[in-house]
């Protein structure tokens, strides 16, 4: 790289001119160009652990591969332990047929080796799989305004919204190449400027709102940009309790699915919103009024993509992000006692739980047996993976998640709706 505009220390330029080695020089050099397409001046040194968001070991990425074997030629690694999202496939816990598996094998043939890859490269150990990193049984859980060069989009809005750290949505590979060097491009959610709020979110429900529509919503509205969401705080509270991380944990993943939020404050809850309150809101601040009739809107404008409406569900994913303990533990509940109430030893519908592997393994410490002849099975699988073999598209599959519904065929319903349909079906 001949010429740079960006700021950089005296090591910092020694790596770029290739005295510590050629792969980290290209490493480095890949780093400033993209900082350099977003206008930051300067690095900044990451002070907590990475979360990947490649975790699939997909045919089609060769490039990628050959990459990170020439990371791992060079011996290099990321700078601490890592997380990264969810693995693709569970044939013990999910209905996997032949013909499905071959095409598992098929689209993510490479999934063994890039798992080695992974352990080369910093992976912290068997159970780092889940795109919900921050959960207290998985422990990669940052401080507020820790800098992150995190990638997984309800990670990132998470992290910047819920615990107050500061990351962009950066691209996979991007996100290695950050935490190999230890360092990030200062623009966008690293800087105070674009944590301010561009959009005034005024919540004027009847009661608490569905977290996934709420989400949705919010996101369709102001795609990429901040909102500041007053009202709600009204039914959540001013602490963040389990409950509430949950609710926010979804709402969150909602927003960045549905268009791109990586950041959102929440009036009287969220951290940022306690300590500066409404000196967050820009000075041309854009107005939007969530309303019980708006939110009943967005629900109503989801593209139904099943051939044949009236099916009868084939399963129903419940986890996207993965769920919490304390969300396990719920749904189990739940389901429990309807199966309880109509007098039936297994549900009509199949019911995945999808969570983490460490939060999977506390649940079961105190769990009682028999989740498979219930037909509530448990997996630390990444719903999306599953739906992208285009055999599992096919089938009528219902989830309570928006993100899982934006990005595949999946149907979604709320919560109590959910229930219902488990065992009742369509009607």
């Amino acid at each position: 790289m001949k010429e740079t505009n960006m700021e950089l220390t005296a090591e910092e330029k020694e790596i770029l001119e290739g005295k510590k080695g050629e792969t980290l020089r290209k490493v480095m050099e890949t780093i400033v160009r993209f900082g350099q397409a977003f206008g930051a001046h300067r690095l900044i040194p990451l002070t907590h652990r990475p979360h990947l968001v490649t975790s699939f070991g997909a045919n089609s990425i060769k490039p990628y591969y050959a990459i990170i074997n020439e990371l791992i030629a060079s011996r290099l690694k990321t700078f601490d332990l890592f997380t990264v999202d969810p693995r693709p496939f569970d044939y013990e816990n999910l209905p996997v047929t032949l013909i499905e598996k071959i095409l598992f094998s098929f689209i993510f043939g490479k999934q063994k080796d890039y798992e080695q890859q992974l352990k080369k490269l910093g992976l912290e150990n068997e159970e780092a799989f889940t795109c919900a990193c921050y959960l207290p049984e998985v422990g990669n859980i940052p401080h507020r305004g820790d800098i992150l060069a995190w990638s997984e989009s309800s990670a990132v809005v998470y992290a910047n919204s819920v615990i107050g750290a500061r990351t962009n949505r950066n691209s996979a590979g991007i996100d290695i190449m950050c935490n190999i060097v230890g360092k990030a491009p200062e623009y966008g959610l690293l800087t105070d400027e674009c944590r301010q709020a561009d959009w005034l979110i005024e919540l004027k429900t009847k009661k608490l709102p569905n977290a996934q529509i709420l989400g949705s919503a919010i996101g369709l509205k102001v795609v990429e940009e901040v909102p500041y969401i007053t009202g709600l705080s009204e039914y959540l509270g001013s602490e963040l309790k389990p409950e509430v991380l949950d609710y926010l944990k979804d709402m969150g993943a909602a927003s960045a699915s549905n268009g791109a939020v990586g950041l959102y404050h929440v009036e009287n809850l969220t951290p940022e919103a306690r300590d500066f309150g409404r000196k967050l809101l820009k000075p041309n601040i854009k107005t939007y009024v969530i309303d019980d009739a708006e939110l009943e809107r967005v629900y109503q404008s989801y593209p139904l993509l099943w051939k044949k409406p009236a099916r009868k569900p084939f399963l129903c994913f419940i986890g996207c992000p993965h769920l919490s303990l304390n969300q396990i533990e719920q749904w189990v509940n739940r389901l429990e006692e309807e199966l309880q109430k109509r007098r039936l030893k297994k549900t009509p519908v199949p019911v995945i739980l999808c969570s983490a592997p460490g939060v999977i393994k506390e649940f079961k410490k105190n769990a009682p047996t028999g989740f498979k002849e219930k037909g509530i099975r448990l997996t630390a699988i990444c719903p999306l993976m599953y739906m992208n073999n285009p055999l599992c598209a096919r089938k009528p599959i219902v989830t309570n998640s928006n993100k899982l519904r934006t990005y595949s065929t999946a149907r979604f319903f709320p919560d109590e709706e959910i229930i219902r349909i488990i065992f009742e079906g369509l009607q």
